[in-house]
């Protein structure tokens, strides 16, 4: 145990989780309020989500370094369940929205006592950053328009994409001056030398900025202005609106349509991508801790299933342990779940004491900060890294995205996952052969050997945890012999290297790769015997 950490258990207060809890909150508070409005709720719901996912989910035993709350990945399944349960009613539909998050939140609960959060490590790579920079699209996409003080006519993501020229020439120019200087503190805030600025969050500097701007603009107040000899209105609908009080924004879920199919597909949805993408954040979060201690992910899913229930029971929008505040978390030198805790707690302090300052946020600046999430998610750098571990890994990526754009998430992640079946068969590993792998283990004197047999693919990994799960004691090497299979994927190179780097005191050394062709020169580039 390092030292710091000790000081803080003889003290018995948290102090570090204090500090990262307060400065995860300035980062979360803009985007909460932000992914609520894109997802098609009030405001406060991402609020409240956040509020649960600290105060409560932190003590029901949620991975130790995550931060839990509303997250931009889910943004196209909830506004996709809000406009079509409500059928052009928005209020109608966020109800019903909630009661899709209850079912869903309560399937998640299930999923944690079937241990199917384990399944998250055998998930293509490939195909979640595919599916994440479909989303990074859509939510550009749509919060455009949004910066730009604009109300788009179309509806679907590439075309609302081809509406933005349309939306330049039609801007609000205030709106977009707001917006588009937001933009420029986002972007170039990393850019500048000065490292004491860089320890500011970025989206806290948008809000002192923007806040005083908009209150400069009269943007409080019902008005018309000219500019260049045109008319553009400018009132309180561009700002933030939370009600008086938390007990004033809780609404409960309509229940009337969840048994209809339109319910039962987003369901199913936020079920199972919730469940992904916080796995697959709890996995990345272990890899970022300094103790290098595993989080139970099954644990850690029914805390999130719990909360999340809570939650759209209450009017929040679901939650997962989010990736972007996580890391902050980490960085700003977290120990334990308390830090989550202070997080939730700051958040709930700030809606109760200063509701009316929070009003004053313009949503161009909100629009900007999402704007800025969605290029990081969709950004020209993801396609680069893809295809420098693979064409294969590419093909799965663009896969993903185009058909995620062109569909829906559930039919883009299916597609992309369907073609990486069909090409391991291709490639001589049918699915018989990937499920039917056999793993031989063996050793003595501390060295144990797991010899795979057919196709060390994603299915094999969970073997692999199973065997890795019973390691002796005294167990101090581990090596994984892939001399008799036929194939090796990018997923299983991957996940086997987190893997190794959380064994306690063993080692873990991968033999009989040399021998086999790859596809790109990426050490986890997919691999096959051609002999």
């Amino acid at each position: 145990m390092s030292a710091p950490i000790q000081r803080q258990a003889a003290s018995g207060f948290p102090l570090q989780d204090l500090k990262s809890g307060f400065l995860v909150f300035l980062i979360a508070l803009p985007l909460c309020l932000g992914i609520a409005l894109a997802s098609g709720f009030p405001p406060v719901g991402g609020v409240i989500t956040a509020i649960v996912g600290g105060v409560l989910v932190s003590h029901l035993g949620s991975a130790r370094l995550t931060i839990k709350g509303p997250a931009a990945g889910l943004i196209v399944i909830a506004i996709g369940a809000v406009s079509e349960l409500g059928a052009g009613d928005p209020i109608v539909g966020y109800k019903r929205a909630l009661a899709v998050g209850v079912v869903a939140a309560l399937i998640q609960i299930v999923f944690s006592l079937f241990r199917v959060a384990t399944l998250g490590i055998a998930m293509s790579p490939s195909v979640v950053h595919g599916m994440l920079a479909a989303i990074g699209v859509i939510i550009i996409s749509k919060q455009s328009h949004v910066l730009l003080g604009v109300v788009p006519s179309a509806k679907e993501p590439l075309d609302l994409l081809a509406e933005i020229p349309n939306s330049l020439v039609h801007a609000n120019p205030l709106v977009a001056a707001i917006g588009f200087l937001s933009l420029l503190i986002l972007f170039g805030l990393p850019l500048l030398p000065f490292q004491w600025l860089k320890k500011i969050p970025s989206q806290l500097i948008v809000l002192a900025v923007a806040v005083p701007i908009g209150l400069a603009f009269g943007i409080d107040h019902e008005h018309t202005y000219k500019f260049m000899g045109a008319s553009y209105p400018l009132g309180p609908k561009s700002l933030v609106n939370l009600p008086a009080s938390l007990l004033g924004a809780m609404t409960f879920p309509d229940f009337s349509q969840v048994l209809s199919a339109t319910s039962i597909k987003y369901i199913l949805m936020f079920a199972l991508v919730g469940t992904i993408e916080s796995t697959l954040t709890v996995l990345a979060v272990d890899s970022l801790d300094p103790e290098r201690q595993p989080s139970d992910l099954n644990r850690d899913l029914f805390a999130v299933g719990v909360g999340n229930l809570v939650a759209s029971s209450i009017g929040g929008l679901p939650m997962i342990s989010e990736v972007v505040r996580s890391k902050a978390n980490v960085d700003a030198g977290a120990r334990s779940r308390w830090s989550n805790f202070f997080h939730g707690s700051f958040l709930l302090l700030s809606v109760a004491l200063i509701p009316a300052m929070l009003h004053h946020i313009p949503l161009a600046a909100l629009a900007a900060m999402l704007v800025f999430t969605g290029t990081r998610l969709a950004s020209p750098r993801e396609f680069t890294h893809v295809w420098h571990i693979g064409p294969d890994q590419l093909l799965l990526f663009t896969t993903t995205l185009v058909v995620t754009l062109a569909t829906d998430l559930l039919i883009g992640v299916g597609s992309g996952l369907a073609l990486k079946i069909l090409l391991h068969w291709i490639r001589g590993a049918s699915p018989a052969t990937l499920l039917g792998s056999r793993i031989e283990r063996s050793g003595s004197g501390g060295v144990v050997r797991l010899t795979i047999n057919g196709a060390a693919g994603f299915p094999t990994l969970l073997k692999i945890q199973k065997e890795l799960g019973g390691l002796d004691v005294d167990t101090r090497r581990v090596v994984i012999d892939l001399s008799r299979v036929r194939l090796v994927d990018h997923t299983f190179l991957s996940r086997i290297e987190a893997m190794g780097e959380e064994l306690a005191s063993a080692s873990l050394v991968i033999e009989g790769l040399d021998s086999m062709k790859a596809s790109s020169h990426h050490p986890h580039a997919t691999r096959r015997r051609t002999g």
